[in-house]
């Protein structure tokens, strides 16, 4: 008897950047030459890329939904921006304000035993706005975007999933404080 593999999927937890700032950082993304701005738009990154059984999803929805529930909606100030380089080559849209809300839901969300992984850095709240690319765009992204700044509520977060090379496609929001 053969076994059958398990069918798998991949996902992430986020927090979409709204617009008008969402698709103004996915542009800029772009025009550094970072192809990865074409599958993942603008967001803060609240359980990285994850490969799940697709079996395992209503129970990861239930613990995402305990989760939103027990945390209230937060501001988010996005201003400024950083760079993880020489570590790696990113250049990011750094968070003001409401990152230890977004520490603790992070946290929360990696409680469970199927989201679990190992990571190869700190989690660290963040917009990525380049990576990975000639380090003059990278440059340039850091000095374009360093008065940037915006302020929202955080009201959800979103449950994404990835097959192929498509783009991330948003599967379920999840609504704080209910």
């Amino acid at each position: 008897m053969t076994a059958h593999p398990v069918e798998s999927t991949q996902i992430g937890v986020a927090i979409d950047i709204p617009e008008p700032w969402g698709s103004t950082l996915t542009a800029r993304r772009a025009e550094a030459g970072d192809p990865r701005a074409e599958y993942v738009p603008a967001h803060v990154t609240l359980l990285g890329p994850t490969e799940i059984a697709r079996s395992s999803l209503p129970a990861v929805e239930e613990h995402l939904a305990a989760v939103a529930a027990t945390h209230p909606p937060f501001s988010l100030h996005l201003r400024g921006t950083g760079t993880f380089r020489p570590i790696t080559e990113v250049v990011f849209v750094a968070v003001a304000a409401g990152i230890s809300e977004c520490e603790l839901i992070a946290e929360a969300i990696n409680s469970a035993e199927e989201l679990r992984r190992e990571t190869r850095f700190p989690y660290h709240p963040h917009v990525t706005v380049a990576q990975d690319v000639d380090p003059q765009a990278l440059d340039e992204v850091f000095e374009d975007l360093a008065s940037f700044s915006a302020l929202f509520e955080v009201e959800h977060f979103t449950l994404f999933s990835h097959c192929g090379e498509a783009r991330w496609k948003p599967r379920r929001d999840f609504r704080l404080g209910t």
